[in-house]
């Protein structure tokens, strides 16, 4: 099968982008990183890219104020870099009409429930896990899903299971989470890869 060719958009620490990176530059999936993209100039996410030697790229309303400008931008750089694959690692922006539009079934998102639980706008980080808790949850998860333009509304692709242990913090709960996102993204683009799950084709 043709090797994925990811661009992985994130906005902060991206340590989920490492998880990708790293089994990319190991072989363990028919993958490669072709760009890392952020919104934001001092992503961690940038710097793990650098530290790659992968094409990193700030692409954010600050340089761009008009949307339409800053998404085919955007696009642009996609195409440039040969992207067949979008990977949404963290990444707290909407994408863009053109780019959604180009890559429609070929984004793909973790979220660090079990979607439709816990999901939606404002739905994101620690908030996540403050809801399990408080709602009482024995178990949550990770869901990786198809993004169409609203919040954790796409098609679920995969989930997995996170039990929620007594005594559990957000704080706890969110280390748990997370660690399973970051074996959990990678076995998912794996599969992915080797058409397990299949997706449509690029512009297809």
């Amino acid at each position: 099968m043709p090797k994925l060719n990811i661009a992985i958009f994130a906005s902060h620490g991206g340590s989920n982008a490492q998880a990708i990176i790293n089994a990319a530059a190991a072989g363990n999936m028919n993958a490669a990183v072709k760009a890392v993209i952020s919104n934001n100039s001092q992503s961690g996410a940038l710097e793990r890219a650098k530290q790659a030697g992968i094409p990193g790229f700030h692409l954010s309303s600050k340089a761009y104020p008009e949307p339409e400008a800053l998404d085919r931008t955007i696009l642009d750089t996609l195409i440039a870099q040969e992207v067949n694959l979008i990977a949404l690692a963290g990444y707290m922006k909407k994408l863009g009409p053109q780019t959604l539009a180009a890559y429609a079934g070929r984004i793909v998102n973790i979220h660090p429930s079990l979607l439709p639980k816990f999901g939606g706008h404002g739905m994101y980080g620690h908030r996540v896990h403050e809801a399990v808790l408080a709602a009482g949850e024995k178990e949550t998860g990770v869901t990786m899903h198809l993004v169409d333009g609203e919040y954790d509304e796409g098609p679920v692709i995969a989930q997995s299971v996170v039990p929620v242990e007594p005594g559990d913090s957000v704080e706890t709960l969110a280390a748990r989470v997370l660690r399973r996102e970051h074996a959990f993204y990678v076995e998912t683009l794996g599969r992915i890869a080797d058409g397990e799950i299949v997706l449509p084709p690029l512009n297809g």
